[in-house]
């Protein structure tokens, strides 16, 4: 709980409301560890008539507070975290196929999904399918991350903090993501020195958890505009499926 409140006078009403609750059964989840598949694969969404398809792209990357963690999140960030990243300034500002397009790691205390984000204006479906693909091969071998990159990823992550907490809600959410991952105390006193101090080389090495080879790919459009050119890039097995998941011959 936060807010203008003291423990002294919030503990009592919480035990007059749950102090009688007892434990129940709690569901165990399931976090075993899967692997990234070994080849491609791609998934189209048919969506008739549309003008624009949603590409997305990933596969599962090592949970939230392993080793590397603050390494692979600054990666995130100049690959597709930013507007000025690599993504968007490829499809959006060069290419104007895509009012924006992102990579994002999303919490989890398992593998947590890494995914690029990409509306695009249909008929440019293939190429920013092909975009996508290149950058992501760039970032882990071609085209590494630069000191400048680097630099402006860490001013992102570092310079918005005295901003993230300025309601009771934000605050909040802070403590239970502490609670939630296990961090110590002082996780966010340490934060901005913890990345001002990754080296270009340690955020570089991150790239070895992006895995172009083993992409799962969906795209929702209309697909008798997009499978042909999406096939004739040959990623992986092309399945059509329903919004449910299930296949459609």
């Amino acid at each position: 709980m936060v807010g203008d409140t003291t423990r002294a006078e919030i503990v009592p009403k919480l035990e007059t409301l749950f102090g009688a609750w007892t434990a129940g059964e709690v569901p165990k989840k399931n976090i075993a560890t899967v692997n990234v598949p070994v080849r491609q694969a791609v998934y189209i969404l048919d969506q008739p008539g549309s003008v624009q398809s949603v590409v997305f792209a990933g596969h599962v990357a090592p949970p939230k507070g392993a080793a590397g963690t603050l390494a692979l999140e600054t990666l995130d960030t100049l690959l597709g975290g930013t507007f000025t990243s690599r993504i968007n300034m490829n499809l959006r500002e060069d290419k104007h196929w895509s009012y924006g397009a992102s990579s994002d790691l999303t919490d989890a205390r398992g593998q947590r999904p890494f995914l690029v984000t990409a509306p695009v204006q249909a008929d440019k479906t293939k190429e920013a399918m092909q975009e996508v693909a290149k950058e992501l091969r760039a970032i882990t071998s071609s085209r590494p991350a630069t000191a400048d990159e680097v630099d402006k990823a860490k001013k992102s992550l570092t310079l918005t903090l005295p901003g993230r907490w300025e309601t009771a809600g934000a605050v909040a959410g802070s403590l239970a993501e502490m609670v939630n991952f296990g961090y110590p105390d002082d996780h966010f006193a340490t934060y901005a020195g913890r990345i001002n101090g990754l080296t270009q080389d340690q955020v570089q090495k991150a790239a070895a958890s992006i895995r172009p080879d083993g992409l799962v790919w969906l795209v929702v459009g209309d697909r008798a505009k997009i499978e042909a050119g999406i096939r004739e890039l040959n990623l992986g097995p092309v399945q059509v499926i329903d919004a449910d998941g299930v296949l459609i011959p």
